[in-house]
């Protein structure tokens, strides 16, 4: 882009002199001619002045001093040179001036101007001045040469000019460019800087706002991806123990409806999971439809036997006191869930869900008999994990809780507890069409 930019800027360089160049040549040549016949027509017309009438009777004429490199002479009316210098008979421009006019033409390599001398209405003589056209050609090429010259600072100035200008507009681009392979190559944090150039810059703004409108995008399938692969883990692994189970006793119709149960919840897992990553980042709150003693009954039936089948204990400590309290079952749920499967994996002994009215808001503490290794601000940091985790789950909780309207924290650290704060207030629907039915 650069060798265009030179090129056409040079191009219309190189026109605009020549359009201006060639004419102004051509007038310095013809006002250099005309400029020394007018000095000959000058010096003849001075001579002529001077010449008595009485100089063919011998009178003496003193003609003034001849053009440098030239000649000045008087002609009589018989063609003969009578004074001064010149050709020893008369030329065709001496000829001409014999009948009274004065003639201004080239005569042998010379520039010529005759005037005519005249007395009592008739012409005596003629005075002949002349140059050699020479020397005006000589001033004429000196005169080119520093036009020329100019021509040629200009065009280089030109060219120094439009290759700043080429950098100017193709560094912007250039970068947009290394950008796109960035890009290509998978950067997706890569951006276009910005310039002085209106136009690139707008094209820069909308390329940056397109990436970060399809990083967004890709970061919510990749995040929808990881969570989906997380979370469906262990509902997963308790759906195999429960058919197991129910093939071990010979009855399968129990854990038939126990299997379509968590079933289920696994559609209700990945609902939410679709609300998360078709969020748009702000707190939506959910309307709150279910009880805080329902929630826990379904919890305890979840989570009971992948506890017991590990040799631990899962404990619930209050609730039922909040009764009367509705809060979003599904969101909630999840995050509980993330929770207690944190426990079961990571944690260590009795895991205690404890439920405490804070009359605005619902705590639920997540405890277990292990010790928090780590700084508890990196736990909610997507991928990393303190307990050789994949350093999804908290960080899912997390963004759950953010959408509910409520937050997540580690509170303590020996023993590991988790708490899960849920507003009690006034609830909107993300969604006014929905009713507020038990799913």
């Amino acid at each position: 882009m650069r060798q265009r930019v030179v090129r056409v800027a040079l191009t219309a360089a190189l026109v605009a002199v020549v359009l201006l160049a060639v004419p102004l040549a051509l007038a310095i040549r013809s006002s250099l001619y005309a400029a020394q016949r007018d000095t000959l027509e000058r010096t003849a017309l001075a001579a002529a002045v001077r010449v008595s009438p009485d100089y063919a009777t011998g009178d003496p004429v003193e003609l003034p001093k001849a053009p440098a490199g030239g000649h000045l002479g008087l002609y009589d009316p018989q063609r003969r040179l009578r004074a001064g210098s010149g050709p020893r008979t008369a030329d065709a421009p001496v000829r001409g001036a014999l009948v009274g006019e004065v003639v201004r033409a080239p005569s042998g390599g010379d520039l010529v101007a005759a005037v005519p001398v005249s007395h009592a209405e008739r012409v005596i003589g003629v005075v002949r001045a002349s140059s050699p056209a020479d020397a005006v050609r000589d001033r004429i090429l000196a005169v080119w040469a520093v036009l020329l010259g100019v021509t040629v600072v200009a065009l280089a100035v030109a060219v120094v000019v439009a290759r700043r200008q080429a950098r100017v507009l193709a560094a912007p681009l250039e970068d947009l460019s290394r950008h796109c392979r960035a890009v290509a190559d998978g950067d997706l944090n890569a951006r276009a800087a910005v310039g002085s150039i209106a136009e690139i810059d707008q094209v820069a703004r909308t390329h940056n706002a397109m990436l970060q409108s399809l990083s967004e995008l890709l970061r919510r399938e990749r995040d929808f991806t990881a969570n989906a692969s997380h979370q469906l883990r262990t509902p997963l692994t308790g759906l195999r123990l429960i058919l197991e189970t129910g093939l071990a006793q010979g009855d399968a119709r129990p854990a038939l409806r126990e299997a379509l149960d968590a079933t289920q919840r696994l559609d209700q897992t990945v609902d939410e999971l679709l609300r998360l990553a078709r969020a748009d980042g702000m707190p939506r709150p959910r309307l709150p439809d279910r009880s805080v003693p329902g929630l826990l009954r379904e919890i305890e039936e979840r989570w009971h036997g992948l506890f017991a089948h590990d040799g631990r204990r899962l404990e619930f400590v209050g609730g039922l006191e909040a009764g009367d309290v509705r809060v979003p079952g599904g969101p909630v749920g999840e995050i509980l869930g993330i929770l207690l499967d944190n426990a079961r994996v990571h944690g260590h002994g009795t895991v205690r869900l404890t439920v405490r009215d804070l009359e605005d808001a619902l705590a639920f503490d997540v405890a277990d008999e292990g010790r928090l290794a780590g700084h508890p601000a990196h736990l909610f940091e997507r991928g990393r994990s303190a307990g050789g985790g994949s350093g999804i789950g908290l960080a899912l909780a997390r963004d759950l809780a953010t959408r509910l309207g409520g937050r997540l924290s580690a509170t303590l650290t020996d023993p590991t507890t988790f708490t899960l704060l849920v507003p009690t207030g006034d609830l909107q629907d993300e969604d006014p069409g929905r009713s507020g039915t038990a799913r």
